[in-house]
């Protein structure tokens, strides 16, 4: 998913991040952005975490507008096979990739860095409340996740998909409790586990076809 936009001058610097590693279900997604100088929201920028939904879906419209951006998923069955964190560096990678323009550099929120970057990259823990291009990733991220969970409730009710966005939440682990695993859950991590389990799978039941 790549926005199509004027070509941005250089030197062009890519934020990215991603959103969804903690959830039971559903993707992590992963966004790079390129912002361009002039950016009319720079000052509105922040940490997606610390935002309104509401603020972060009309910057999210702004940034989508104004800038380059590239969302890649790491979808549960990927997360199942390579462990969350390295699903969503490959999803970064992939991002990046996707870019309509090559980045000059490429700042990661974090401590590590996506294998296989194109161009020089850079890791700064909390870089989505330092760096702008990582706080407009992180808000793109944020909101295309939000938006894929509330398809989700639609096409699996009961959950609560919508409201918990996949987290662990209190009402999350008794809706699994009682109607066991969808499809969209990561087969991988405890909870959801211990759900197959209470219905007689066994552990290698995480090994989607």
């Amino acid at each position: 998913m790549t926005s199509s936009l004027p070509l941005i001058a250089g030197p062009l610097i890519a934020g990215v991040d991603e959103a969804g590693r903690g959830p039971l279900a559903g993707p992590v997604a992963a966004a790079a952005v390129i912002l361009p100088e002039g950016f009319s929201a720079l000052d509105a920028l922040d940490d997606s975490k610390k935002l309104t939904a509401k603020r972060r879906a009309a910057l999210a419209a702004v940034i989508r507008a104004e800038a380059i951006v590239s969302v890649a998923l790491a979808e549960p069955a990927e997360i199942d096979r390579l462990n969350v964190l390295h699903a969503s560096l490959a999803a970064m990678a992939r991002a990046v990739a996707g870019l309509s323009q090559k980045p000059d550099m490429i700042l990661i929120d974090g401590n590590q860095l996506p294998p296989g970057l194109a161009a020089p990259a850079r890791a700064i823990v909390g870089g989505d409340a330092s760096e702008p291009a990582i706080a407009a990733a992180s808000i793109i991220a944020k909101t295309t996740r939000d938006a894929l969970m509330a398809d989700a409730d639609l096409r699996f009710p009961g959950y609560g998909f919508a409201g918990h966005k996949g987290y662990p939440s209190a009402a999350h682990r008794a809706a699994l409790e009682a109607l066991g695993p969808c499809p969209i859950h990561r087969l991988s991590y405890g909870p959801v586990q211990g759900a197959l389990q209470a219905r007689g799978f066994a552990q290698h039941a995480m090994n989607r076809a």
